[in-house]
């Protein structure tokens, strides 16, 4: 069984694969559009809200119909999440305090034999409901692509739920850290400044090693 590294007893590790960051910041560009000239049809159906989901108008809608590239991450698109030409998956938010303006939230990259997997804080802030969401996204990748039981998992949730609380009350502080959450998968969690891209903020990212096949 895997060992959970509890959040203030954790080993602090000097991340080497934190340059790769600069390739998951965030970015002004535009989801895809969707083309609103036939409304579907809502179902009478339970609606499940997808983690790409920010408002009720967006649970309505279909997942995208784009054909995935990288099949590693294609689960993706079934919550709402979208390719871009770099190959990362990544999720638009509408900006609640820009009308017009979007910005990426969420964004999975495959980095060699590594996932980074980034929730970002625009001007430090989490957005509402980005908190459980990011929750739910880490959760997502790490049961497709870590091999950890469900007792296990439970741990590592409690751990990261731990983790994001902090950063919202602003108890942790951007670093070059990363802290160890599962020590034989040596994944690692970091929260940190942005590199680049087109708006100022910091990022919760999740980085873990793929199993070797």
């Amino acid at each position: 069984m895997n060992t959970i590294i509890r959040l203030f007893g954790a080993f602090v590790f000097q991340v080497s694969a934190l340059a790769a960051m600069s390739n998951i910041a965030m970015s002004d560009d535009k989801p895809i559009r969707v083309n609103t000239q036939q409304t579907p049809a809502v179902s009478q159906q339970k609606i499940t809200q997808r983690i790409c989901s920010l408002d009720p108008i967006e649970d309505l809608l279909p997942p995208p119909q784009t054909k995935a590239t990288n099949s590693l991450l294609s689960y993706l698109a079934e919550q709402g999440f979208t390719q871009n030409k770099e190959g990362s998956w990544v999720c638009y938010a509408n900006d609640p305090k820009q009308e017009g303006r979007y910005f990426t939230i969420f964004k999975v990259k495959q980095v060699d034999n590594r996932l980074v997997a980034s929730s970002f804080l625009d001007e430090g802030s989490l957005i509402q409901g980005q908190e459980n969401r990011s929750l739910d996204f880490f959760m997502m990748v790490i049961e497709h692509h870590m091999n950890t039981s469900q007792e296990n998992r439970q741990g590592i949730r409690r751990y990261l739920e731990a983790f994001v609380s902090l950063v919202k009350q602003g108890k942790i502080k951007p670093t070059r850290r990363g802290f160890l959450f599962d020590q034989p998968n040596r994944a690692l969690v970091l929260y940190h400044t942005l590199s680049s891209g087109n708006l100022k903020g910091t990022g919760i990212t999740i980085n873990i090693y793929l199993p070797k096949s």
